[in-house]
């Protein structure tokens, strides 16, 4: 019995379409889910990367897949990102904690390998309504938390959620890493009016949330997008280096520098940001990475550092905030965990990563140097290196930014001569 044209023949051909649109549905979602719930994002984008990855295997093999996503991992980048998670990996030989340190890996490895797999496989996949839907669902996550902020959190209490304004913390940062790229992705493909509508109420959620840390990143984010757009470009890559190196540098001594040079008017003014205790937990893991430079304490020991061997090495008055489970520096952190070497290993990362960034097109370029500076920014004050929906968010952002990348080269092939 033959089948009538008009019924598609089921296979390939009609399964890895649907895989797809289903892929960037959960990909557009991520803002709006973590609103919801503000550790969904690390599942959200695991189940979006499933599907383009099914999706991929379908239209062509395993192992075409596996080349689709195997070229980083031939250059400087991807090799220095390859021996920075093998350092991670070695630490645990000395860490006093193995098991705390394989759960913490286990967490942001499979993050990480998630939001890889997503940026390498979706943008080539995504259809022209992808970035629309995720503009909308985006504003519908942003709007979401005003009018949270604005109702005293009576949206959560309707729901039977935590009513406390710190839950909205996540999202908004995870709105503050998704909105620069999504607007970009959505200016190259001729929607400029939707993209300038998603920057305003993605700062809107930021500006309204109790989110400092998201406020300082949208004032990088915006001015070092400026620079990048004003400045010629090696200029722009030198202060975004400029930045970063410091950033890195300068965290095992942010305790003692703050405590020295920060005016008592400064602490007076950000008293709700605590920070006469963010200067003393600098001060002490500036001290553990100053007792143990070499190798650090180990991957993901920041959660019982204040039990970790080194501590004793401590003074006193120092051990105590060694125990609030992270520097809220992620810089820091490295530095405490994974020691010189690790902070080697990073600053070549960063290096790369600007030098990989340097031949991208103007909007894109834009964009990822507006990216870099926020999530650094926030990665100084806020949240500890390895939690899986900071990575999460960092993984859709880089997609959207893939995603407006490929769609600048396209438009530059096809109006070639």
């Amino acid at each position: 019995m033959t089948v009538p044209p008009s019924v598609p023949p089921r296979g390939r051909a009609v399964d890895a379409p649907a895989l797809e649109v289903a892929g960037a549905v959960a990909l557009a979602v991520v803002p709006a889910a973590m609103v919801l719930a503000n550790r969904s994002s690390p599942l959200v984008v695991g189940v979006a990367a499933l599907l383009f990855l099914a999706a991929s295997v379908m239209r062509s093999s395993l192992a075409a897949t596996v080349r689709d996503l195997a070229p980083p991992f031939r250059h400087p980048l991807g090799l220095a990102v390859l021996a920075f998670l093998g350092w991670c990996l070695v630490s645990l030989a000395w860490s006093p904690f193995p098991a705390l340190s394989l759960r913490t890996a286990a967490e942001f490895l499979t993050t990480l390998v998630a939001a890889y797999a997503l940026a390498r496989l979706a943008p080539p996949r995504l259809s022209a309504g992808a970035p629309v839907l995720a503009a909308a669902l985006l504003a519908v996550a942003a709007l979401y938390v005003v009018a949270s902020l604005v109702t005293d959190l009576a949206p959560q209490q309707a729901l039977g959620q935590r009513a406390a304004l710190f839950v909205l913390n996540r999202p908004v940062l995870t709105l503050l890493l998704v909105t620069g790229p999504l607007a970009a992705l959505l200016a190259v493909r001729g929607r400029p009016r939707l993209a300038t509508g998603v920057v305003l109420v993605g700062a809107l959620a930021v500006l309204r949330s109790i989110s400092g840390a998201a406020a300082m990143g949208l004032l990088a984010g915006l001015s070092m997008a400026g620079l990048a757009w004003w400045l010629p470009r090696p200029v722009a890559l030198g202060l975004a280096g400029l930045g970063l190196g410091l950033c890195l540098a300068l965290s095992p001594l942010e305790g003692d520098l703050l405590h020295r040079f920060m005016p008592e008017a400064a602490h007076e003014r950000l008293v709700q940001s605590s920070s006469r205790a963010r200067v003393a937990i600098a001060q002490s893991f500036g001290a553990a990475v100053a007792a143990q430079p070499w190798l650090g304490a180990g991957y993901g020991v920041s959660a019982r550092f204040a039990e970790a061997p080194v501590a004793r090495a401590l003074e006193p008055e120092l051990r105590g905030m060694l125990a609030v489970g992270h520097p809220h520096n992620s810089f820091l952190q490295i530095w405490a965990e994974l020691g010189l070497v690790g902070a080697l290993l990073s600053g070549a990362i960063l290096a790369l990563t600007l030098r990989a960034l340097a031949g991208l097109p103007r909007a894109s370029f834009v964009a990822a140097l507006g990216l870099l500076a926020a999530a650094a920014a926030v990665m100084a004050v806020e949240h500890g290196a390895w939690q899986g929906w900071w990575t999460a968010g960092l993984g859709v952002a880089a997609t959207w930014l893939r995603a407006a990348w490929l769609a600048q080269t396209h438009s530059r092939t096809s109006l070639s001569p």
